[in-house]
């Protein structure tokens, strides 16, 4: 077990510092990816963060990357950056598994669209990271090539499916990381390790070359340090070319979501959470959901309906390639009927405009991320507030909402709670994200 976390050089810098740094002539992009691999070669035999990392590639965009700015070609704020890339995504000429044996030995032929967006705008690609087996779960240690652990205690999950992107960046091994998130696989392991997890509104950031969950609800996001850091990426790979907003959240109205109406929560977890909030110039106020039980028909109609149409003929010809975990939950998305699937899409356009109505009346939602501290591996069952609950539930209790209604949401670190980082969740409109990410970094960022 980890005693102490592990602090990789990308722990002391944002993307803003290394890229002044850059620009001054106080480092290199050769410079920051060796910091990468060494920070890799350092702490992911622990960890099991990447599953795959192209060492001479990065080296190559590396120099690359110093050879333009020496020339005068500056691609914007992600020039020579050490990025990973979850094991979901293509990247041309890697090894792209979908943490599944299904796909082992996979080497992809060409770049996802959000990968072409990153070397565009002249990141440099370390490595792929662990993912849940196809993404299909939410604790981040059913994998083709082994669980990841959490940096804060190796004996622990990360939470998922983003599971290697965010112990990535915890332990400061790269800066950023690209995730995927179809019911809080972005922001559950950055609560859960530490970090901060943005997922853009539905369609933000294009997921052609991804490999599907289910696509109504997938989005792709980012992992990073700070609020700052993951605009920063999200503006890259949204393709967004305006003047960055000034916004500083220096006031807001908040609505608070008592989490207990979507899933039991340790009242731990809550209080770090409500905490985080108490910020000058921001107004808080109770809100309240009229039907959360619409959440929940909707969400598990739309995911597994979508998820078993991706993997049929997988289960059926091949169930033993599978983890037992993600075998177990497909067969039981099996059984969604079609009048299921009909009724989850009612209610996804019901809880869409009730999310509309709250956002009218508040610039930001808020609550905690997950209801629960970083389980231990392979654990599926806990107690929470002396109730039994299942893990999986109980992580995405409070971050599959904001997927089904495909509005922008953020998880900041609140503290910890047993010696645990737990998050606190923001969520906006559409359009505002400037302002979710300046009252992000006022809070808990």
């Amino acid at each position: 077990m980890t005693q102490h976390t592990p602090a990789g050089y990308f722990r002391d810098w944002t993307i803003t510092e290394l890229a002044d740094q850059l620009r001054s002539g106080e480092t290199s992009a050769v410079e920051l990816a060796r910091a990468a691999l060494r920070a890799i070669d350092q702490f992911d035999a622990e960890l099991n963060a990447f599953t795959a990392v192209d060492r001479g590639a990065a080296v190559r965009a590396a120099e690359k990357a110093d050879a333009e700015l020496a020339e005068g070609l500056d691609r914007g704020p992600l020039h020579g950056i050490p990025v990973a890339v979850k094991d979901l995504v293509e990247v041309a000429g890697s090894r792209t598994e979908m943490g599944s044996a299904h796909f082992a030995d996979h080497v992809s032929t060409s770049d996802a669209d959000c990968v072409r967006r990153l070397r565009a705008g002249g990141a440099v690609l370390v490595g792929r990271t662990t993912t849940h087996e196809f993404a299909f779960g939410p604790t981040g240690d059913s994998a083709h090539r082994g669980p990841a652990r959490n940096p804060h205690d190796t004996t622990r999950i990360t939470g998922g499916s983003s599971a290697g992107s965010g112990a990535a960046v915890a332990a400061g091994m790269v800066p950023l990381a690209l995730g995927t998130d179809t019911g809080g696989s972005v922001r559950v392991p950055a609560a859960l390790c530490g970090v901060v997890g943005f997922k853009p509104a539905f369609g933000a950031i294009s997921t052609d070359g991804v490999f599907p969950l289910a696509q109504s609800l997938d989005h792709v996001g980012v992992l990073a340090r700070t609020p700052q850091d993951c605009r920063t990426g999200y503006r890259v790979l949204a393709g967004l070319r305006s003047t960055p907003s000034q916004e500083r959240g220096q006031a807001a109205s908040i609505g608070w979501l008592d989490p207990n109406a979507l899933h039991p929560t340790d009242p731990a977890i809550t209080r770090a959470a409500r905490a985080a909030l108490d910020v000058d110039g921001l107004a808080v106020r109770e809100v309240g959901i009229r039907d959360p039980d619409l959440v929940h028909r909707g969400f598990q109609g739309i995911q597994h309906s979508e998820a078993y149409a991706n993997h049929a003929e997988r289960v059926s010809e091949h169930p033993e390639l599978f983890t037992d975990d993600v075998l177990e939950r497909l067969r039981q998305a099996a059984r969604t009927a079609g009048w299921q699937h009909v009724r989850a899409l009612a209610a996804r356009d019901q809880w869409r405009r009730e999310v509309q109505e709250l956002l009218s009346e508040v610039d930001l939602l808020a609550m905690p991320t997950t209801c629960v501290v970083a389980t231990e591996l392979g654990r599926r069952e806990t107690t929470v507030d002396g109730v039994e609950v299942d893990v999986r539930a109980a992580l995405i209790g409070l971050t599959k909402p904001w997927n089904l209604a495909g509005v922008p949401a953020v998880s900041v670190p609140a503290g910890r709670v047993g010696g645990l980082p737990v998050g606190l969740q923001l969520v906006g409109r559409p359009g505002r994200e400037d302002v979710l990410l300046a009252v992000a970094a006022r809070t808990g960022g």
